[in-house]
């Protein structure tokens, strides 16, 4: 009998589709996980077990041909919007139910998939550490005493448990590969523009885009294919591509990949347990034909249009919310440090973006893939924010987002990708960077690593 726990997405939505398992049986699965693992994790902020229940039964009863990826059980992080579900960013600050599903959420719905719940992140996705005072403290499943990182930190431990095959995240500084990197599973930043950010025009303005979390590469495909493309009200819109599925399917070929390990982030040093990632990694792709060097990058400072766009996140989340008195502490010293930020500094911000990007572009006149670590430090203990003000926290964010931030800046798609566990017992990823609108080589070379050095689909023992 298949194990659910470490069944894919796409197997998962073939034995539902095929009729060897009911959406009911594998919801039913997914939430005795949730309430066995989650006590433990706090991952989920609401389980809509009802709701989830109906749905997963409707799924068996419909006569329309089964979606992609029907019966799944999905999460879905707390900024996103689920009918009947406060929008709460990871705080107090709402109370009103969402009056319908966002754009992404519901083309999940319609591609089969049963929504289980929401999953915890710190307050507007600040910090890559998933603590806040509303939820607590989210935990890393491979070792409880850890982060499992953030901004999607509740999403990569409901991944990496086993308490869903995937779920859906957000990337605005590094939000789904720091997570990913942390938990051992494969995070893939799109394009800025490949998932419309409805219903708002932006989603931090250029840094932050939408995607799942998810155990294998081809998990990741299927789900982007059901949640990418544009809306009319859409700010930002990616170039053309076609189906990430079949890229995740196919040979790379053989492509140049420059690596480096040289921190974006003056003053960080990368742990030695990452750059002997980077330099087994290297070597790896060196034996499977590709084209492998180091290189210097010569990356730009994203600073000055990374800033400021930063706190006109967090303004503008702060602005729309009914209740900003319930706001945490940390949340509203940042809303004040960022007063500087006004509409005519967020945009000078965004067009700062463009001139970064293509200065950070110029790597790839030589490479076609830029292999860097995906984070510089281990996973920290829990705690890590407790107490600390924004300066403190923006400080102690740094080794997480040394790597990960300028892409979003820049806009292009960013992937990382699990390379095992580390003495530590902790698990380890890279990052491989592709040119703008290029995420099929990222999916076909990360493939590739997959099938020539599998990864754990769940995490380990901790929660037998």
């Amino acid at each position: 009998m298949t194990d659910l726990t470490r069944a894919s997405a796409a197997e998962t939505a073939r034995l539902v589709a095929e009729g060897d398992l009911t959406a009911r049986v594998v919801l039913d699965e997914a939430l005795d996980r949730v309430a066995h693992a989650d006590p433990r994790l706090n991952a989920f902020s609401v389980v809509l077990g009802e709701q989830a229940r109906a749905e997963a039964s409707a799924r068996d009863q419909q006569a329309d041909p089964p979606g992609p990826l029907h019966g799944v059980p999905v999460a879905i992080k707390e900024e996103l919007d689920v009918a009947g579900c406060v929008t709460t960013f990871g705080g107090e600050g709402n109370a009103t139910p969402a009056a319908q599903d966002g754009e992404v959420v519901r083309r999940l719905r319609a591609a089969g998939a049963v929504i289980v719940g929401k999953t915890t992140m710190p307050e507007f996705g600040a910090w890559p550490y998933t603590e806040s005072v509303s939820r607590g403290i989210t935990r890393n499943p491979w070792d409880t005493t850890r982060t499992p990182g953030g901004s999607s930190g509740g999403t990569a431990a409901a991944v990496a448990s086993g308490m869903v095959p995937v779920a859906i995240g957000g990337d605005g500084g590094g939000s789904i590969r720091i997570p990913s990197a942390m938990c051992g599973l494969f995070g893939l930043k799109p394009q800025r523009g490949r998932v419309t950010a409805s219903p708002h025009p932006d989603l931090w303005l250029a840094l932050s885009t939408v995607g799942p979390l998810a155990r294998t590469v081809l998990d990741s495909a299927l789900v982007y294919d059901v949640i990418r493309g544009s809306m009319p009200s859409d700010r930002f819109v990616a170039g053309e591509c076609g189906s990430f599925v079949e890229a995740a399917g196919r040979e790379p070929g053989r492509l140049r990949i420059g690596w480096s390990v040289k921190p974006v982030t003056v003053g960080i040093k990368p742990d030695p347990i990452h750059v002997r990632a980077v330099h087994e990694t290297a070597r790896l792709l060196t034996d499977l034909g590709h084209d492998v060097r180091e290189i210097d990058p010569h990356y730009p400072d994203p600073t000055a249009a990374f800033v400021p766009q930063f706190f006109g996140g967090i303004r503008a989340g702060a602005n729309g919310v009914e209740h900003y008195d319930r706001l945490e502490r940390r949340t509203r010293e940042t809303y004040r440090l960022g007063s500087w930020v006004t509409p005519r500094v967020e945009e000078w911000a965004v067009r700062a973006s463009d001139r970064v990007s293509a200065k950070a572009n110029r790597v790839f006149q030589d490479v076609d893939v830029l292999l860097t670590p995906a984070i510089a430090h281990r996973p920290p203990r829990v705690g890590v924010l407790d107490g600390r003000g924004s300066l403190a926290s923006s400080l102690l964010a740094m080794p997480a987002i040394a790597y990960a931030a300028l892409w979003n800046v820049a806009g292009n798609p960013a992937a990382s990708v699990p390379c095992g566990t580390a003495e530590d017992g902790l698990p380890v990823g890279i990052q491989l960077v592709g040119r703008t609108d290029d995420e099929a080589t990222l999916l076909s070379l990360s493939a590739q690593l997959e099938k020539a050095r599998p990864w754990p689909l769940v995490a380990g023992d901790t929660l037998a």
